[in-house]
């Protein structure tokens, strides 16, 4: 790699530790450089502030000044709680800024670029694009797109079972892959679940056995408001937060019942009995949530597919066998023809104990 690419990749590094906390802001990171020694870094701390920029300045001092930062993403140019990194960088004297993506933010979009080269500091852009564009796949496409970047876990035996005929589903996986999966969650701005998979299991969707983990928002996507409030969800919301997205028909006696929990409802669209998934993950992205980990039954994974609302699968299998009177990890796709089953794009693979872990790209 050249030198670029390693202090970019450091920085890299840092930004990722801010993903599933930052949002509705891109999770960035900074690290200043000056004659081969590190001398300010950071990342965007929780809820957004302050930026990776600000908190490496502020390491660096004055020594920031005839230095390099290599920034993950093109600083900001727009006034808010703060004033744009963009213009810091500059006031702080750095001869270089390299940068890995340009913001889409239209209130960036180049902008911040120019102000440093405006400023009399040295631009270098594209550097570990790729590996940054991965990275800020959920800020980008909320950004373009209006719409979450979605995950959707499955865990299935190796004949794509996901429970017995009498419904029993704890455990297929063992504890390394039940681990990767609260990981999964602590990196997430929201793990989002099915009125029929809260009926049925009663999850709780909390990062655990991590430490003092970072938990992510829950959601219940429940369009008649089925679910009781005394489950674990209801339960736990005032602990930590619960969104639960409902339809016009939600009786008027649930919407009270959940909100006694302290979960905050969200109204959507519906098609029928059911809501609109693409009307309600827009409503999402508009919240500010750019990365969505989905947890729930074949029914609903199938409808997030025929939506094409899926941007990853998450795929983990155990080693062992069920049978075809066992609930199947997904529901009807309607496909007339082998030629019309989405293919996704294999990843990653890994072996998380006796199970196998895949990651799959649409």
């Amino acid at each position: 790699m050249t030198e670029d690419e390693v202090h970019m990749s450091h920085a890299l590094a840092l930004a990722a530790r801010g993903l599933g906390r930052t949002w509705p802001n891109p999770a960035v990171g900074c690290v200043i450089v000056k004659e081969g020694r590190i001398l300010g870094r950071g990342w965007t701390q929780p809820g957004g502030r302050p930026h990776a920029e600000r908190m490496a300045l502020d390491q660096a001092g004055q020594g920031a000044r005839g230095a390099t930062a290599y920034v993950t993403l093109e600083p900001c140019a727009h006034h808010g709680r703060t004033p744009p990194c963009a213009e810091a960088l500059v006031a702080a004297g750095l001869a270089r800024v390299a940068t890995a993506l340009t913001d889409p933010d239209p209130r960036v979009s180049g902008r911040g670029h120019a102000i440093l080269r405006d400023g009399g500091v040295t631009v270098t852009e594209r550097v570990c694009e790729a590996r940054a564009r991965q990275l800020q796949a959920g800020f980008l496409k909320r950004i373009t797109q209006g719409l979450p970047f979605v995950t959707l876990k499955l865990a299935a035996t190796l004949d794509g079972r996901i429970a017995t005929a009498t419904g029993e589903s704890r455990w297929i996986t063992g504890p390394q892959a039940r681990r990767r999966v609260h990981l999964m969650r602590m990196t997430h701005d929201a793990v989002l679940t099915s009125s029929a998979t809260a009926l049925a299991d009663d999850p709780d969707l909390t990062a655990r056995d991590l430490g003092a983990a970072h938990q992510p928002l829950r959601l219940l996507a429940d369009s008649r408001l089925q679910t009781p409030p005394d489950s674990r969800l209801g339960r736990s919301a005032k602990d930590h937060p619960v969104w639960v997205i409902h339809g016009p028909a939600a009786p008027d006696t649930a919407r009270a019942a959940w909100a006694a929990t302290g979960a905050r409802l969200i109204e959507a669209p519906t098609e029928g009995p059911h809501l609109n998934l693409t009307e309600t993950f827009r409503l999402l992205a508009a919240e500010g949530l750019t990365r969505l980990l989905i947890e729930a039954g074949g029914q609903f994974a199938a409808a997030l597919i025929r939506a094409r609302l899926i941007d990853e699968i998450a795929l983990f299998q155990a080693g062992c066998l069920i049978g075809g009177d066992g609930t199947p990890v997904l529901g009807p796709l309607g496909l007339a023809a082998l030629g019309d089953a989405p293919r996704p794009r294999l990843v990653e693979t890994a072996t998380l104990g006796p199970d196998t872990f895949t990651r799959w790209s649409f």
